[in-house]
C-alpha cells in the first residue's frame, strides 16, 4: 500500500471516532499542530525513529505533547499509530483527516500566490470570489512571490489557475516569436 492510502485509512479511523465524541474540530486542530512540531524538529523526527526508544515511551512523549487535552481517544489512536510503527506518517495522516474534514463543512483549501502582501479587504475578495465561483467556503493560504510581476496564482487541490503577468508576457513572447 502507498503512504497516501495508508494515512488515508488511519485519517478515517480517526474522523469516526472525532464524529462520535464530537470533537471532529478538536483532533484536526491538535492532530495539524503535532505533526507540525513532528514535521520541523529534526530532534523529534529522530527520537520517534530510534530502535533506542521504545514504542511505548514514543507514545508517550506524542501523548504528551498534546496540551491539556482531554482527547483520550487521541491519545489512543496515537499509541496504535506508533505501535504499527507510523508515526513519521503523522504529517500525512493530518493532511488526509483535514481533507475529510473539510469535506463534511465544505470546506476547500486553497494556496493563493500574489505579487505582493495582500491588505485584509484583498484576502477577503479573493476569499469571496473563490468561494463564489467552487461553491465553497475557501480556506486560503497567501504566499507573496514578487517573480510573478503581478495578478495571482490559485492552487485548489490539483488544480492551478495561473493568472499571473510574469505567465500572460511569456505567453506573448511565444506568440510573436512564432509569427
Amino acid at each position: 500500500m502507498r503512504a497516501p492510502t495508508i494515512a488515508r485509512n488511519y485519517a478515517e479511523v480517526l474522523y469516526t471516532l472525532g464524529e462520535r465524541s464530537g470533537r471532529t474540530e478538536e483532533y484536526a486542530r491538535l492532530l495539524e499542530a503535532l505533526a507540525g512540531a513532528v514535521e520541523t524538529s529534526p530532534e523529534a523526527q529522530a527520537v520517534l525513529m530510534s530502535p533506542k526508544v521504545t514504542k511505548a515511551r514514543k507514545a508517550e512523549l506524542l501523548a504528551a505533547a498534546l496540551p491539556g487535552s482531554e482527547a483520550k481517544e487521541l491519545v489512543h489512536f496515537l499509541r496504535a499509530v506508533v505501535q504499527r510503527g507510523r508515526q513519521l506518517a503523522l504529517s500525512e495522516i493530518a493532511r488526509q483527516y483535514a481533507a475529510l474534514v473539510d469535506v463534511k463543512h465544505n470546506r476547500v483549501r486553497a494556496g493563493i500566490t500574489l505579487a505582493r502582501t495582500p491588505d485584509p479587504e484583498l484576502q477577503a475578495a479573493i476569499s469571496a470570489a473563490l468561494g463564489k465561483a467552487l461553491g465553497k467556503e475557501v480556506v486560503p493560504t497567501f504566499t507573496v512571490e514578487p517573480e510573478i510581476l503581478g495578478g495571482a496564482i490559485v492552487r485548489v487541490g490539483d488544480r492551478v489557475l495561473d493568472g499571473s503577468i510574469r505567465r500572460k508576457l511569456a505567453q506573448l513572447r511565444r506568440q510573436l516569436l512564432t509569427r
